[in-house]
């Protein structure tokens, strides 16, 4: 069956958003509503709120009327093939962003035969759903994980992949190249895999933004707990890095700009962007098709190309919050490097992307979800 073709308005294109309730999902969902996409939400609702999706409503104003159909919400797991089935009998679903998946690293370490079958079957079961429909345009949540202890900084897309340290990081990695091998077996697929830095943030109504459950794994939720008096002090892991000021240095992204690179991926991937074509790093290029819409598997890395240390996320939440915030100085974790950035010049030049917010803005939108959020979504029951 011939791929269903991309090269169309927003308007006439439906997007299947999986795991679309989470963090970086519910973000997206906002992105492409309010520019004229329909959207299908596929959630178990195992690490997310269907809160968020209402929220969603209510920003873009999909909660009535006619403009409700244009999202659509099926709370399942992305394991169960007779509901995936049901949605795209139902739905006239034309590209995939794949956001579904386990993604807490200790947890994957305790129980990596959960997060084997979940991330890397669920996705076999999507993908032969997805194909036996003629749906074969699938954007990946991927990160930069896959790189392990990179080569060199900043990290381009051709930096080499190495061995996870992590049954989380390892199922991303894997993912890759299943979704790689499916383009190299069939040519009809269009495939862009997406190497996400530190997502942190929240949408500026302060309506939606980072929910984790249970004490957070990431260290901007955890900051921002800190901050509004749920956790008494922040770990900082290392002072003693040959960075700065001796704290571990990431890339911080704010999830609205994450949000709005799937947006970009997806226009690109129709022709609109670009020359349709990838252009090395990785990436592999098949020749466009006939409507100019894109064959092949991209690759791009989304951050802001700027390294942020802890301190630095710590003095910055402090100045959006008004006070002081407790930290303590602990001994380095073992796998943790001294600095990780992007390089996104990939990005900006074929898919005409780039981050247009600093960690101030990232800080700031926190602080907004947080305080009227204190107990995240359900502060709202």
């Amino acid at each position: 069956m011939t791929n269903k073709s991309l090269a169309k308005n927003p308007s006439d294109l439906s997007v299947l958003v999986t795991g679309g309730a989470g963090f970086i999902g519910s973000h997206t969902c906002i992105e492409l509503l309010d520019r004229g996409y329909s959207v299908v939400v596929v959630d178990d609702l195992s690490n997310s709120s269907e809160v968020a999706l209402d929220r969603v409503r209510t920003i873009t104003g999909t909660d009535e009327g006619p403009a409700r159909d244009r999202l659509r919400f099926y709370e399942a797991s992305i394991l169960d093939r007779d509901t995936l089935e049901r949605i795209f009998d139902e739905n006239d679903v034309d590209v995939i962003i794949h956001f579904a998946g386990f993604k807490a690293v200790g947890e994957s370490v305790a129980k990596p035969l959960e997060y084997y079958w979940n991330n890397i079957a669920g996705t076999l079961v999507l993908c032969e759903v997805a194909r036996e429909h003629g749906v074969k345009n699938i954007v990946f949540s991927s990160s930069a994980t896959v790189y392990g202890e990179p080569e060199f900084i900043p990290i381009t897309e051709d930096c080499p992949k190495h061995d996870a340290t992590n049954p989380y990081g390892q199922t991303k990695s894997m993912l890759e190249q299943i979704l790689t091998d499916l383009y190299v077996g069939d040519g009809e697929w269009n495939v862009v895999l997406l190497r996400y830095f530190n997502p942190i943030g929240a949408h500026e109504s302060g309506l939606i933004g980072e929910d984790p459950k249970g004490i957070p794994n990431n260290l901007l939720p955890y900051v921002a707990q800190v901050a509004v008096g749920k956790l008494p002090s922040v770990g900082v892991f290392g002072d003693d890095y040959p960075t700065p000021d001796g704290t571990g240095v990431r890339d911080y992204i704010h999830v609205v700009d994450l949000a709005r690179g799937h947006v970009a991926a997806l226009e690109w991937m129709g022709g609109r962007v670009g020359d349709g074509k990838a252009r090395g790093l990785g990436s592999i290029a098949g020749e466009p098709a006939a409507d100019g819409s894109r064959r092949g598997v991209g690759i791009f890395n989304l951050g802001t190309g700027k390294g942020s240390s802890v301190l630095d996320v710590i003095h910055a939440f402090e100045k959006a919050c008004g006070h002081e915030l407790a930290y303590e100085i602990k001994p380095r974790r073992a796998g943790d490097i001294a600095e990780n950035y992007a390089a996104c010049d990939k990005a900006r030049e074929e898919l005409g992307w780039v981050a247009e917010y600093d960690l101030e803005r990232m800080c700031a939108d926190s602080w907004r979800w947080q305080s009227g959020n204190p107990d995240g979504y359900a502060s709202a029951k």
